[in-house]
């Protein structure tokens, strides 16, 4: 039994620690259960639909007819014959999921059983977050083990929202399920810290505004910058056929049953444009909470510099995009170094950085 201090429920405590394991568990299962979706659906060659390069005939409104002189003076309008094009804007490049869209009915079945099992965890780990906080009484992240089970919690429910939505991003299940293994097994064997109360800095609401926002803007940061990772490998494998490559293997069956490259640069961009503004508000609720805890509203303190300088790299993404040489990869690599900030900040700051918020500890 772990040893906890005082006011502190010793049994909601220790629920919380059982549900969190339950629900890597889960996790695990779904895990396998995505492998099985994009394995079963790879064998299939039929219903490949999400082609980095599918052939569509080209808009006669907005393609000129090409005329050719007939003898005796008259003339016949030939069409244009087909182009090859990208996937169309919008389009829904895999119907129900990467198993569906290889054509297999089994590799479809494993990915619903992914999804299950995905829920399944996500109302586990839920129930262990609020048990954490319930053991406490306050909000369940004030070190980084809480921030890391919450943090994962929330990355989760929005990808299932999106699901529920009818939003078509199954294809993020299998990224999200390990990453979230990771972060959980990280968090129970290295960050791990037993229920106890706050330093007083930390005993005010700003605890509830200022870090539940920053944990939400990572969660939806991160389902950003997993699209802009699988928009390159896709924008790549769409390039090579455009040049007449014919790639091969394992990955390329992945591949084609990404969406495309077009949808997925746009995913990243509209979670991360929609996010930026309140990732900006996290920053200044910060301030605002500095101001009241140590007398000042920035002092440069090493999480407010790195929380700047993310600010920065999501502008400088954002400006990015509004500007026409600055589309495609170039981008998606600013999207990953802002990201890389925000992990910095996460994990680097806290645990190889003297600053102020060290007191939060691991």
């Amino acid at each position: 039994m772990i040893p906890l201090a005082a006011g502190t429920n010793e049994n909601l405590a220790n629920l919380s620690n059982m549900l969190i394991y339950s629900a890597i568990a889960v996790y695990t299962l779904a895990f396998l259960a995505h492998i099985a979706e994009w394995v079963f659906g790879s064998r299939s060659k039929v219903g490949r639909t999400a082609a980095a390069l599918t052939a569509q005939p080209a808009s006669r409104a907005a393609a000129p007819a090409v005329r050719v002189k007939k003898e005796g003076g008259g003339t016949a309008v030939l069409e244009r014959p087909e182009v090859v094009t990208r996937a169309a804007s919008g389009a829904r490049d895999v119907p129900d999921g990467p198993g569906a869209h290889g054509g297999d009915e089994k590799g479809d079945l494993y990915g619903r059983i992914a999804v299950s099992l995905t829920v399944l965890a996500f109302l586990i780990e839920a129930g262990g977050v609020v048990a954490r906080a319930l053991s406490v009484q306050r909000a369940p992240w004030g070190n980084m083990y809480e921030f890391s089970i919450t943090f994962s919690t929330v990355a989760v429910g929005t990808y299932l929202g999106f699901l529920a939505a009818g939003k078509n991003v199954r294809w993020l299940g299998l990224p999200l399920v390990t990453t979230v293994l990771l972060d959980l097994g990280i968090a129970v064997n290295l960050l791990y810290t037993a229920s106890a109360q706050l330093v007083p800095a930390l005993k005010s609401y700003w605890l509830y505004i200022h870090v539940s926002t920053a944990i939400f803007c990572g969660a939806v940061f991160y389902l950003g910058a997993v699209a802009s990772v699988l928009y390159l490998f896709r924008d790549s494998y769409e390039n090579k056929l455009a040049g007449g490559g014919k790639p091969g293997g394992f990955a390329t069956s992945v591949l084609e049953r990404l969406p495309s490259a077009l949808s997925l640069d746009k995913f990243a961009y509209r979670v991360n444009a929609a996010i930026f503004p309140l990732w900006t508000f996290t920053i200044i609720a910060g301030a605002i909470w500095a101001g009241d805890a140590w007398g000042r509203y920035w002092g440069w303190d090493a999480k407010e510099v790195w929380s700047f300088i993310t600010w920065v790299g999501y502008a400088c993404y954002l400006h990015a995009r509004a500007t026409a040489g600055w589309r495609g990869r170039k981008a998606a690599y600013l999207a990953l170094i802002a990201f890389a900030c925000f992990l910095f900040n996460y994990y680097g700051v806290n645990l190889f950085v003297n600053s102020k918020h060290s007191y939060a500890g691991v």
